[in-house]
């Protein structure tokens, strides 16, 4: 314990996924508040990082206010803002076909890119609550003709109040079996991109973070980047899920109240 205390004395900034860890659907999760308020009392900082594209970042910040939480936006930092931040470097001049909510185009436009289904030179896939058959047909169609294929995350199904919803990675499959091909990058957790575009924005070395976080594969997979990481047993995964070298958390806690409790105690 010793040792798992000095590690969370070392973290200078903590990541936090929102859906199963902050809350699930509108109902803040215990210890949420309390853990916030330990952040601001220590000095630490902190950001909020959701692989959902469908919502910006205003969208999460009023979300916050219903619950009762004051966050700021530029505490959030969603997978479509990381997109915008990627396309911008590596395709800057692009015109876009989005597969996404109007939120996440406005994301785009805010970054200054033309969304057009006329020709794009990219396509991007982001989680799309109001998906179509033609919006996916004409995905399929800019795949198979070779277009720059970008998702926003990788994430099979969203977790709600009653139960889980289909992600968008489970439309990256539906794709890949019609066309025989996957995105050319995913941006979200835990890829590389969404990692560089944490340390510009929060300032701090890779591995001055914790990611918080309900899920293996895209939370708790930051660990390969040299994130220290922390599961909690509140969202998708359960403890029964926990096996496998690919996905060894630093830390596992029943919910964030409990993980505020261990960093009040490394704390002292």
């Amino acid at each position: 314990m010793t040792k798992q205390f000095e590690k969370l004395r070392q973290i200078r900034c903590f990541l936090m996924d929102m859906d199963g860890t902050i809350y699930l659907g509108e109902k803040l999760l215990p210890g949420a508040r309390d853990w916030l308020e330990l952040l601001d009392e220590h000095g630490i900082a902190y950001y909020f990082l959701t692989n959902n594209s469908s919502r910006s970042r205003v969208e999460y910040a009023e979300k916050f206010t219903r619950l009762g939480l004051s966050v700021p936006e530029e505490k959030i930092f969603t997978s479509g803002e990381a997109t915008a931040i990627y396309l911008a470097k590596y395709y800057p001049d692009a015109a876009l076909y989005v597969v996404g909510t109007p939120a996440l185009m406005a994301e785009f436009e805010r970054h200054g890119f033309v969304l057009t289904e006329t020709d794009p030179d990219v396509a991007v896939l982001g989680f799309d609550t109001t998906l179509t058959y033609d919006k996916l047909w004409k995905l399929c169609d800019l795949v198979v003709a070779g277009k720059p294929y970008i998702a926003t995350h990788p994430d099979i199904n969203c977790p709600t109040e009653d139960g889980f919803k289909p992600d968008i990675g489970s439309m990256i499959e539906l794709v890949a079996t019609s066309t025989g091909r996957r995105p050319d990058v995913i941006i979200g957790k835990p890829y590389q991109p969404v990692v560089d575009a944490l340390s510009h924005k929060t300032g701090f070395p890779v591995e001055a973070h914790c990611m918080v976080g309900d899920r293996l594969y895209t939370d708790i997979a930051l660990g390969r980047w040299g994130i220290t990481t922390a599961l909690v047993l509140s969202g998708e995964t359960k403890a029964a899920d926990q096996a496998g070298p690919e996905y060894t958390p630093d830390f596992v806690v029943a919910n964030i109240a409990e993980m505020a409790n261990l960093l009040r105690k490394a704390r002292g």
